[in-house]
């Protein structure tokens, strides 16, 4: 099923998220692929649906920070970053407090977490407060920022929500803080000059 990004629309994503379902939907940076973080049977799918090696840990959209705050905990510099970027295109990687979570994703101890910058992917976090936010491709192969080009290329999943072609100039930029010290996982839109630069 694809639908519109409007109320209607966010409406039957925010259900067949809470039914156990797969969606597709646009973020600020790419299309991704998400679902019900706590429902290990949808996270799995995921996996399958993207040929995602197992061992690696899906990341997850938050509605604000101080959602997130919920089920990580921020580091001195996490924080202050978070503060000023979030919403954005900022990925951090943060110590997982919530043990449901744990289980469901199979992970014992951080998780990528992020606030997107993007009205329809917002609307959604509004209703759901989590969501499994990874990119919508099969693994090895390039994101898609075109929702036509991604709805002919993914398959198996439950709901589609056309948010339009996407104008980021990338994805986004992944960061970790070991005892301060800043480690950049990937570079996206964010550059460390600019990072650093807030601290």
């Amino acid at each position: 099923m694809k639908v519109k990004c409007d109320k209607e629309g966010i409406e039957k994503a925010s259900k067949t998220i809470k039914d156990g379902g797969v969606i597709v939907f646009p973020t600020d940076t790419v299309y991704g692929i998400g679902c019900n973080p706590y429902d290990k049977k949808a996270v799995q799918k995921i996996y399958k649906i993207k040929s995602r090696v197992i061992s690696k840990s899906l990341p997850i959209l938050a509605f604000s920070k101080d959602t997130a705050a919920k089920i990580v905990e921020f580091d001195k510099n996490s924080e202050k970053i978070a503060q000023k970027i979030w919403p954005g295109p900022l990925t951090l990687i943060l110590k997982l407090t919530d043990e449901n979570l744990k289980a469901s994703l199979n992970v014992d101890d951080k998780i990528a977490i992020r606030v997107p910058k993007h009205q329809c992917a917002l609307e959604l976090l509004k209703k759901c407060n989590f969501v499994i936010g990874t990119s919508a491709n099969v693994s090895g192969t390039g994101p898609f920022r075109d929702p036509q080009e991604c709805y002919q290329n993914i398959q198996d999943f439950d709901l589609f929500l056309d948010g339009g072609t996407i104008t980021s100039v990338g994805e986004s930029t992944i960061i970790e803080f070991n005892e301060g010290k800043l480690k950049i996982h990937r570079e996206g839109v964010l550059t460390r000059k600019e990072i650093l630069k807030m601290l």
